[in-house]
């Protein structure tokens, strides 16, 4: 029986050997299972109405294949039934990995549509820090990401952090654009004058290396503020500036 035979809710335990994920896995190597599969050795196990197998591949639809559960954000995976903040960290810690690997690979790079997307990706992970960490998510041309690392942990007015520390993985690596993002503890996102004025350097300086800022995102509590939505630190529409 293969793993597209098996019935909706067969606990993994009742598959023969050669249908379990971990042993196929073990025996024919991990390009040789499904994403449900994959997924369900993650999970580990399911629930008393549903299997690991069975919740993998309801999450799978639910969310659209694996970007889509990229894309969603720690919150919402965690309202998922059957998933908890365990399970929901085991597996965006995986699809980062994942992404981190298919950064070498410019086709498999997740794609941003919005700087908004971007905030819900990351905002209850963001939201959870008790220390201010400013991160650069860097685009190239088509928008894709390659990759998000964090500059800077402390405070990131402007007396703290240097601007050129903001741009030098995006001159190393080559990006067309930026989106800063950083959070505030305090739980209240709503950006201060020292992140206007942030905002404003940075947007100076892009310029002058030819890479947009395509937005400053604050985030606090679960919410988040777009500072270009805002016009905060960018230039009003049609001004030249």
């Amino acid at each position: 029986m293969s793993f597209a035979e098996a019935p909706l809710y067969t606990l993994i335990r009742d598959l023969p050997a050669t249908d379990r994920p971990r042993e196929r896995l073990r025996d024919a190597g991990a390009q040789a299972l499904a994403n449900a599969e994959l997924l369900a050795i993650l999970l580990r196990v399911g629930s008393s109405k549903e299997s690991a197998l069975t919740q993998a591949t309801r999450l799978l639809a639910r969310f659209e294949g694996l970007p889509g559960l990229w894309r969603a954000s720690f919150t919402e995976m965690c309202n998922e039934k059957g998933l908890g903040e365990a399970k929901t960290a085991q597996i965006k810690a995986a699809l980062e990995l994942g992404m981190r690997l298919a950064s070498t690979t410019a086709e498999a790079r997740p794609i941003i549509r919005s700087p908004e997307e971007l905030a819900e990706m990351l905002l209850g992970e963001m939201s959870l820090l008790d220390q201010e960490h400013v991160r650069v998510a860097l685009l190239d041309a088509r928008q894709r990401i390659m990759s998000i690392p964090t500059v800077y942990i402390g405070s990131p007015h402007t007396t703290h952090i240097r601007v050129a520390d903001l741009f030098s993985d995006a001159i190393r690596d080559k990006a067309s654009s930026i989106v800063l993002l950083h959070n505030h503890p305090s739980g209240d996102p709503t950006p201060s004058s020292a992140d206007g004025m942030m905002t404003r350097q940075v947007y100076d300086a892009g310029r002058l290396m030819d890479i947009d800022l395509f937005d400053h995102l604050v985030i606090g509590g679960g919410r988040y503020v777009s500072m270009r939505a805002m016009g905060l630190g960018f230039p009003k529409a049609g001004s030249a500036s």
